[in-house]
């Protein structure tokens, strides 16, 4: 796949979970509602309240963890969100930082951002702002921020390396990175690896655990810590119908398929900037 080919299709699939606000964790669109989003995001970390404080529609289920938790959040800092969709996080994150900080969310796709834009005006969000630009170049000055977050999102990206260099250049001295992110224990069958549609799911576009640890050391991150690691869970790729798809095309059963999930994790991740 060319790396042009993926971006046109994440950002294709992401307009249409913007427009239909439905999706299933990380996966494709189709597959819940909202009752499910809600039962996705708090089996991966967030509470009822956090969710309870959001306006509708902010909360797609589009992560794999809680990145405003892990982040530890203070009152007064900059934060920028790296994929932010439907505001979920930057939201969280405004109430972390109050009155005096602020949040910058950045997306690629333009209907995220019109949904972004008009939850922040649903929520009364003064703290918040969202920017169109794409992870690898982000439209952000150097050092401007104390913390990045991301959920979910480093994962779509075909240069990993990149984000994590551009993080780094956006953040202040000392600032701090924190995010949710899905990586892999063992490589992939080559054909999911081949799969634009395994891709946008976020699976296809994982990469090793080690060798995600390791971009983040080569772009100059120190204190890197893995807080914590857990099986993406399996019920979330088998129920959506392209995965179900793949998993036919590899003749799987539902033990290897089972054995499959199991390579996919999703770490929380924290690093500095020294």
């Amino acid at each position: 796949m060319k790396d042009s080919e993926v971006k046109k299709a994440v950002r294709k699939n992401y307009a249409k979970v913007a427009r239909e606000e439905t999706s299933c964790g990380c996966s494709s669109v189709s597959c819940c509602g909202s009752t499910m989003a809600e039962d996705i995001s708090k089996s991966i970390g967030y509470s009822q309240q956090e969710l309870d404080s959001l306006p509708k529609g902010a909360n797609l289920g589009l992560g794999c963890g809680n990145p405003v938790a892990l982040a530890a959040l203070k009152e007064g800092e900059v934060v920028i969100d790296l994929g932010s969709g439907p505001g979920m996080d930057c939201f969280l994150a405004s109430q972390k930082v109050g009155a005096k900080g602020r949040v910058i969310g950045v997306d690629m796709t333009p209907d995220m951002l019109d949904k972004a834009r008009a939850n922040t005006s649903k929520g009364g969000y003064n703290n918040v702002e969202f920017r169109l630009g794409e992870i690898e170049n982000l439209p952000v000055a150097d050092g401007t921020a104390d913390v990045i977050i991301s959920n979910c999102v480093i994962n779509l990206s075909t240069d990993k390396k990149r984000v994590f260099q551009e993080a780094y250049r956006t953040l202040k001295s000392g600032g701090r990175l924190a995010v949710s992110d899905i990586v892999l224990l063992k490589e992939l069958p080559q054909v999911i690896r081949d799969s634009v549609t395994a891709y946008i799911g976020c699976i296809a576009g994982a990469v090793l655990k080690d060798e995600y640890l390791k971009a983040l050391e080569e772009a100059g991150f120190k204190g890197i810590t893995v807080a914590g690691e857990q099986a993406f869970p399996v019920e979330f790729i088998i129920s959506d119908p392209e995965a179900r798809q793949l998993i036919t095309r590899l003749n799987m059963n539902g033990e290897e398929a089972a054995s499959l999930a199991a390579t996919i994790v999703s770490i929380k991740v924290n690093a500095v900037k020294p």
